[in-house]
């Protein structure tokens, strides 16, 4: 809930205390300072100790460190386009590094006490321009390029424990520990470095960087420091001092694009401020940590304030409802700072003794195939159907709007933390109408059922019919679904009135998610590490299965087989689910789809997984391999002839083409049809040493001679499948490359005793 100080009472919040989507966590000393890379996945963290670490997060491990600073390192941030990094310590020194050549380039020196923050400016081509905040109560600017002071910002009498500049326009705010936050403007200075006329031109600055007259220029560039580091320079001024905090504040952040400030303090509370051309003003106070707050910044994505403090919880909240909207709690540790990428759905904080790499909420769009060429899923709060069959030169088909889903739950009003549609669940054995269950985890989890009409798009549809579930629930039958009951662990089935007609225990304990049972009336259950195949009506167990961390179950086209995606593996089985193969990988797994393609022996037989970066194979024989790299995750939904339709993280429909090539062959290998397998030998691009390996292991050295030159290899597949007329030719050419010296005489003699 939530203090009252003065003003208006806040309404009581239900926060929801979360776990939050962790995707890396490090152990460190404490850290102080985060920033991630604009584009690579790394994020560089600043200790206490005095090191910087530069962390891959997405593999989870220490690219790089260095270690130059005396004591603490409480600033660090990355250069948008340049391999550069830029930290400031407490001893007194700002220092610029090269990643590339892993090293400091320079150390800028002026301030007199501890550095709090620095920060590279965002417009970084530019303006080569890096804006620190101390404890000696000034801000300083800095050009990197000369290595010199532009500016010292006065005015503060405390602390300044952070600066940053705003993203767009000519703007930085600082918070210091005489209870203000200040908006200082720098369209003086600006002017003055680009020669756009007001203030005097910077001796010796031309566009290209070249200096008219080197030796004045330098002379005018001391005098220039000089007298800003007596009197301060007016080239950048104050033009709002926000007071309302009554103890120190740690820490200011503007808006990325409105015209908001938030600012977090040791009166433990959270404020948002609004500016206008000519004044800023109080908006509200966020209030609900029970300790300091170190603190805050506005969501890149969504409409959220996340904050953390000293009270060991990093706390989400609603801008426009302007309540808290979820809570994250650590055991021992202190919170100091936060960070968010730029353009990904990533955050970071910094704490006691490491930090994490988190997301407020998955990004993985909830879909599912529907009969024919179609395929369901929601983007934003609509159901869309999206039919492949319709697909034109570029597009992968064309998306038909069929329902609005409305928002359930108390805070399913704010968008960013999960409240969206998490699974999708098609009715394929109703061939009448559609009827689609969406689930999401909003109020411990809940289920929604549309029914629609497939023939008139964009008809009637009848929604509202709601329940609580556990995870995502599934058909049986025409007019028949069951669903987890989360607090009993029992299987709950219901007709398409909503009204439950039947409840089932569960055949095992530990039951927490049910996925298709690939045909009607089974279900398959998850329990611990294990997934069991279940009939409901006869309430036996078919089969069962080791899997650990089950996500989700993808069922071949023609119902014979079932790919069990896990985090770090998939595991395919049978309609029984007997086991047919279990692959792992070192990467998380985020999708998977069955090839449907016409022809070519491809269709159920081939699965297609997607990882973070890659599009790998699968096949039922247990052999699999990688088809292409990816940029960012997408999710698979269909995989015909040589295209992979998915959908991106914003529910974006797109195409990527794979060459199966290699999974084609080994798959026709497989089958023993030998006349494909010959076809791709003579006519695809297939070739190298790891084919004539594979075909060796799995016991085909005669199709194997077909990749090879080199005698030698050919001497031994000739051999190995009894042609004797092949291994005489390699006799005769191993014996021309060598001479007759004695080891052309041991193949004669090998040839020999073979034939």
């Amino acid at each position: 809930g939530s203090g009252c100080g003065g003003g208006k009472r806040q309404p009581l919040t239900i926060i929801r205390a979360g776990n939050m989507l962790t995707k890396f966590e490090s152990k460190s000393a404490r850290v102080k300072g985060i920033a991630f890379h604009p584009v690579r996945p790394w994020v560089c963290s600043s200790l206490h100790n005095g090191v910087i670490q530069l962390w891959d997060y997405r593999v989870g491990t220490v690219i790089d460190r260095f270690e130059e600073h005396d004591g603490p390192v409480r600033g660090v941030d990355f250069h948008l386009h340049e391999p550069l990094i830029v930290t400031g310590g407490d001893d007194y020194k700002i220092k610029v590094w090269d990643y590339k050549l892993r090293r400091c380039l320079f150390t800028l020196l002026g301030h007199l006490d501890y550095i709090r923050t620095v920060q590279f400016h965002p417009n970084a081509t530019q303006f080569p321009w890096i804006l620190s905040a101390s404890d000696d109560q000034t801000l300083r600017l800095w050009d990197f390029q000369k290595r010199s002071c532009l500016s010292v910002l006065t005015g503060h009498n405390h602390y300044v424990m952070c600066a940053s500049f705003h993203p767009s326009e000519d703007l930085i705010v600082s918070a210091s520990l005489d209870q203000t936050v200040r908006v200082w403007d720098t369209t003086g200075l600006r002017k003055k470095q680009l020669g756009g006329g007001g203030g005097m031109d910077f001796p010796g600055m031309q566009e290209n960087g070249s200096s008219r007259n080197a030796g004045s220029s330098a002379a005018a560039a001391t005098a220039l420091n000089v007298q800003a580091e007596l009197f301060g320079t007016n080239d950048v001024v104050v033009k709002y001092v926000l007071e309302g905090h009554d103890r120190g504040v740690n820490w200011a952040a503007f808006h990325p694009t409105l015209p908001l400030l938030a600012s977090a303090a040791d009166d433990r509370q959270v404020k948002l401020w609004r500016m206008s051309e000519t004044k800023a003003w109080e908006v509200d106070t966020l209030r609900g940590h029970a300790n300091n707050v170190s603190c805050c910044l506005f969501h890149p994505k969504q409409e959220l304030v996340v904050s953390n403090s000293e009270d060991r919880s990093i706390r989400v909240w609603d801008v426009s409802k302007r309540v808290g909207v979820q809570t994250f709690r650590r055991e021992g540790d202190r919170f100091w700072i936060l960070a968010a990428h730029r353009s990904q759905n990533l955050l970071a904080a910094g704490h006691d003794s490491g930090m994490i790499v988190f997301k407020l909420e998955r990004e993985r769009p909830a879909s599912a195939n529907g009969p024919g060429d179609k395929l369901y899923y929601v983007r934003g709060r609509e159901l869309f159907c999206h039919d492949y069959a319709r697909a034109t030169g570029g597009s992968s088909g064309v998306d038909v709007p069929i329902a609005s889903i409305r928002r359930v739950g108390q805070q399913a009003q704010t968008d960013g933390i999960g409240s969206g549609p998490r699974f999708l669940s098609y009715n394929m054995h109703n061939p009448t109408e559609g009827n689609v269950l969406v689930c999401s985890d909003v109020d411990g989890g809940c289920y929604e059922l549309i029914t629609f009409s497939l023939t008139n798009a964009g008809g009637s549809v009848t929604d509202g019919k709601r329940g609580s579930c556990m995870g995502p629930g599934v058909f049986l039958g025409r007019n028949r679904f069951a669903v987890l009951d989360r607090n009993k662990r029992e299987i709950v089935v219901k007709n398409l009135n909503n009204e439950t007609t039947k409840r089932v225990s569960a055949p095992v304990p530990n039951v927490d998610c049910l996925f298709d049972g690939g045909a009607s009336g089974r279900i398959i259950l998850r329990a611990d590490d294990r997934a069991v195949l279940f009939e409901v009506q006869s309430r036996r167990v078919i089969g069962e299965l080791t899997a650990p961390k089950i996500k989700n179950v993808v069922w071949s086209p023609d119902g014979t087989k079932v790919a069990l995606l896990c985090k770090y593996g998939v595991v395919i089985a049978n309609r029984q689910l007997e086991q047919l193969c279990s692959i792992s990988d070192t990467v998380r797994i985020k999708s998977g789809a069955w090839d449907v393609s016409p022809t070519g022996g491809t269709a159920s037989n081939l699965f297609i997984y997607t990882t973070l970066h890659h599009v790998k194979y699968c096949l039922p024989t247990g052999d699999t391999g990688t088809i292409r790299t990816l940029d960012n995750p997408v999710y698979a939904t269909r995989v015909s002839k040589d295209e992979l339709f998915c959908l991106d993280r914003e529910a974006r429909s797109r195409v990527l083409t794979i060459d199966c090539t290699e999974a084609k062959f080994k798959l026709a290998l497989a089958n023993k049809k030998y006349g494909q397998v010959m076809h791709m030998v003579k006519h695809s691009r297939l070739c190298g040493r790891a084919i004539v390996a594979y075909l060796q292991s799995k016991g085909f050295p005669e199709v194997a001679l077909h990749f090879v030159r080199d005698p030698q290899t050919r001497f031994r597949l000739a051999l190995a499948c009894g042609n004797i007329e092949a291994a005489m030719e390699s006799a005769f050419a191993l014996e021309q490359q060598q001479g007759s010296d004695g080891k052309a005489r041991d193949v004669w003699g090998e040839l020999g005793a073979e034939a």
